[in-house]
């Protein structure tokens, strides 16, 4: 079974890079649609880490990922 995870990476206000990984995105996403996101879950303080608020974009990623799961016992 193939999925898709979108990895969005912020650094916080201590420096620290934070990622967000969201299963299941659509093959269709854009990085414009991707960079408005990440826009967005910073002015809304959406998300709060340890090290603080997420103040800046680092960069994003989709990832593909196949498993192939057996039947056994």
């Amino acid at each position: 079974m193939e999925t898709k995870y979108l990895v969005l990476t912020f650094k916080n206000e201590s420096g620290d890079k934070i990622n967000l990984s969201i299963k299941g995105v659509k093959d269709t996403l854009t990085a414009a649609e991707i960079s408005t996101a990440m826009d967005v879950i910073i002015s809304k303080d959406a998300f709060f880490s340890s090290g603080g608020k997420l103040i800046q974009k680092s960069g994003a990623q989709i990832i593909t990922k196949n498993v192939d799961e057996y039947k056994v016992g």
